[in-house]
């Protein structure tokens, strides 16, 4: 049992259309209940929450942040100055919430799919320097296939496509790999850097997106030693550009051609496949628990 004086009150930021513990997280819940902290389910862009009362910020189903970016920036500028943690922490966020990322990645010598970053008006210019091609078109900053499209490069519909997505964006412009929809998507998930469980994201048939919204699948998986190596990589990378010490990581990639090659790394608000992973949940839950009983008195004692 614990007195109310050792209850560490921690927010988990949801979002408007989303606003109580998701049920993959409901294992991850109780088992910080029982470690003595007590979680709040909070909006992140309600005004009238008071963040200041919280020890730290846990980020999980903010799903629609990419759709209010400068207000996302502007919430973690809030907390920062609250002095409020977040997990994961506010500077890798702002990193993450960017996939502009990938190119640093790839300069690291990390596998990431071809990328080619580019805005709204030369979009026909870089799509025609590969005819004929099927290509991927995403926004830098976007989430679950917003503004993404799919499309053969010379064919009207795609081009006609390509003329509607809004102007004030930058684009990423990859090939489409074919292995997404014969072989599936994979995710890795990490907990405090080390590998926990992984899944295999399937499309429906006839599609191409993995995410349920859109009929995908998910089943359980083992990653090869390969694969596993390929992910640590990746999360090497991140590491050396002053990332490090990440609670949660999805490791979102394709083999292609026997190579595992990143296509995110969601560091922000992944789906952690906890529901079947109970003990996961609680290795994360134990994780969280000593962040905050590692934020000292001290700390908390300083906010304005």
């Amino acid at each position: 049992m614990f007195n109310s004086a050792a209850i560490r009150p921690l927010a988990i930021a949801t979002s408007a259309d989303y606003p109580s513990i998701q049920p993959d997280d409901a294992h991850l819940a109780i088992s910080l209940e029982r470690l003595g902290v007590q979680p709040s389910v909070c909006v992140w862009n309600d005004p009238e929450v008071d963040w200041s009362r919280f020890d730290a910020v846990l980020i999980r189903t903010i799903w629609d942040y990419f759709k209010h970016h400068a207000a996302f920036l502007d919430w973690l500028d809030r907390l920062d100055r609250l002095g409020v943690p977040t997990i994961n922490d506010s500077a890798l966020l702002r990193w993450n919430s960017d996939k502009r990322y990938l190119l640093e990645l790839a300069q690291r010598g990390v596998a990431i799919i071809p990328t080619r970053l580019t805005n709204a008006t030369d979009l026909p210019d870089v799509l025609a320097a590969t005819p004929g091609q099927q290509m991927v078109i995403k926004p830098t900053i976007s989430g679950s296939a917003w503004h993404t499209l799919r499309g053969t490069v010379g064919d009207p519909a795609f081009a006609a496509a390509v003329t509607q997505l809004p102007r004030e964006y930058d684009y990423l412009v990859q090939p489409f790999v074919p292995e997404i929809v014969s072989d599936g998507e994979w995710s890795l998930l990490y907990f405090a850097g080390e590998f926990s469980h992984a899944v295999i994201k399937r499309p429906a048939t006839g599609d191409y997106r993995v995410q349920d919204e859109f009929g995908g699948s998910v089943e359980p998986v083992q990653p090869n030693a390969a694969t596993l190596a390929a992910a640590d990589r990746a999360l090497a990378a991140v590491a050396a550009l002053g990332h490090g010490g990440h609670a949660y990581v999805r490791v979102d990639g394709v083999i292609s051609a026997g190579r595992f090659l990143i296509m995110e790394l969601e560091l922000i608000e992944p789906f952690l496949y906890l529901a079947v992973r109970p003990a996961a949940a609680e290795r994360l839950a134990r994780d969280l628990a000593g962040r905050l009983a590692r934020i000292g008195p001290s700390a908390l004692a300083s906010r304005p």
